[in-house]
């Protein structure tokens, strides 16, 4: 098969495509015949030796795939082979195979197209269980999404919205017409130095909820914008640091700073997971969602899509097919 391998750690220019063996499912896991896959801001990580997972060498990033099944390991009853399937694999989707745990596997409706359906996992399920499940996010309520034209920002931005809330979202100034364009209430430039004040202008009482998946220098400010009784999700850190806030800050707000790990929420409770991307799907079927996808490239071009989203080039999401 062909895949995308990293065969030492570095910058997305050490990655090449390349023929490789076929992986085997191993117990508990399905074999898929990947037809796209997401480029995610951990495929970054995990290259550069970066991320919590270090898979040996030769391996192939990429974590988010949709396809079919080719075969199921041991231990494994369904789906069958030729289902339609999104999947979360961890490493490895960057190639024409790749295995998943099965409690990662969600079968696809008739309407949900490939290429939509490797944008959904990473991003837009994260984004419906931290203000669904995690923050309870209530319709009118306010929502600050840091880095809101990035892969997960503007899935939180189109989720907060479908769910009645008013969304500002907080991007570099070349991204505020496509944050505007997808539902933002209004835009500030967190790479400005009052942009705080920008904040307290548009919503004098603070923030219900923040979303942030950025973190470092960014945190604190968005922390000290939230409303009494907020919620503050702690969902990634793009910027690279992670910020040691003040925890007087939480006690001053009566605030609750809330984390956000999808992962282990789907592995913890499969079922739940299916459900919450069966709403997604709805969401899909009646038009209300639409991923943001911001481009579609063959997968030799996976190198390029890494240098795009390290660049912060990127609005939405880029999709690798086979």
């Amino acid at each position: 098969m062909k895949a995308v391998l990293c065969r030492e750690f570095g910058p997305p220019s050490i990655l090449a495509l390349s023929e490789a063996p076929a992986p085997l499912p191993g117990r508990g896991e399905v074999l898929i015949r990947v037809a796209a896959a997401a480029v995610n801001f951990p495929d970054t990580l995990i290259i550069q030796g970066r991320y919590q997972a270090r898979p040996p060498f030769p391996f192939a990033p990429g974590g988010e795939v949709a396809g079919t099944i080719e075969a199921l390991g041991e231990g494994v009853t369904g789906p069958d082979p030729g289902t339609r399937v999104l999947a979360m694999c961890g490493h490895g989707g960057f190639a024409e195979l790749a295995c998943a745990p099965t409690e990662n596997v969600v079968v696809l409706p008739d309407h949900v197209d490939v290429v939509t359906a490797a944008s959904l996992s990473y991003a837009y399920g994260t984004v419906l269980h931290a203000l669904r499940d995690r923050a309870a996010l209530q319709s009118d309520e306010m929502v600050l999404v840091l880095g809101a034209a990035g892969g997960a920002g503007m899935a939180a931005l189109q989720v907060a919205r479908i769910m009645g809330a008013r969304v500002i979202a907080a991007a570099s100034p070349s991204k505020h017409a496509a944050c505007l364009a997808a539902g933002a209430e209004a835009v500030v430039d967190y790479t400005a130095d009052n942009w705080r004040d920008r904040i307290k202008a548009l919503a004098p009482t603070g923030m219900e909820v923040v979303f942030d998946a950025v973190g470092g220098p960014y945190a604190e400010p968005a922390l000290r914008s939230i409303a009494w009784g907020g919620r503050y999700l702690v969902v990634g850190f793009a910027a690279g640091d992670i910020p040691r806030i003040p925890l007087n800050l939480a006690l001053l707000k009566g605030c609750g700073i809330l984390g956000v790990l999808y992962g282990t929420h789907v592995k913890r409770e499969p079922e739940a997971n299916r459900a919450l991307m069966a709403q997604l799907f709805d969401w899909i079927a009646t038009g209300a969602l639409k991923p943001a996808i911001a481009h579609v490239w063959p997968l030799h071009r996976a190198a390029e899509a890494l240098d795009l989203l390290l660049a912060r080039q990127v609005t939405g999401k880029i999709i690798l097919t086979t």
